[in-house]
């Protein structure tokens, strides 16, 4: 909880420094839109949530998100290739082994990014099997995945073991 809460606040005081905005990755997809993260208390534990713009570029081996504030602001930027995570943020820059370790470390929960490339197609993710398949949804690597509102540009995915409950909601960019 400290970490997530510092990191929320870390970023958020730092909105004003500026990080170099994300080049091309080579091939690969390129989203951007919002995003909002929530993971639902535990005990007597506040509920956690982040918000920000997205632009995430490449594919789950390759690739990079950039956060920013709703005015434009860079916030943190997470870079990825074979053997190598980075995050920038206006503190500096870290190293981790991989998405799971970075989003482990700074949200305090793992989060699947390298999915969702495919998961904001609209399918599940080539690189791990998927269960219980429906028109709108899909659960996949422990998340449930509502493509409920895809046609509007929505995909939303839930964790809900192990505990705490995360939800991560997109919202996609008009094209």
């Amino acid at each position: 909880m400290r970490r997530f809460a510092a990191f929320v606040a870390a970023i958020f005081l730092a909105g004003c420094v500026n990080l170099a905005p994300l080049g091309p990755t080579g091939d690969g997809d390129a989203f951007s839109g919002r995003l909002v993260l929530r993971v639902e208390p535990l005990g007597t534990a506040p509920a956690r949530a982040f918000s920000a713009a997205f632009d995430l570029r490449g594919d789950s081996r390759t690739g990079a998100l950039g956060l920013s504030t709703p005015l434009g602001s860079m916030l943190a930027q997470a870079r990825w290739r074979p053997g190598e995570v980075v995050l920038v943020t206006p503190q500096g820059t870290r190293q981790f082994a991989d998405l799971g370790g970075l989003t482990r470390e700074v949200l305090g929960e793992s989060v699947p990014i390298e999915a969702w490339f495919d998961w904001l197609h609209g399918r599940p993710w080539t690189g791990a099997s998927s269960i219980a398949a429906t028109a709108t949804s899909f659960a996949q690597l422990g998340w449930t995945v509502d493509l409920g509102r895809f046609d509007e540009g929505a995909v939303s995915a839930q964790r809900s073991e192990p505990l705490p409950v995360v939800t991560v909601r997109i919202r996609l960019d008009p094209s």
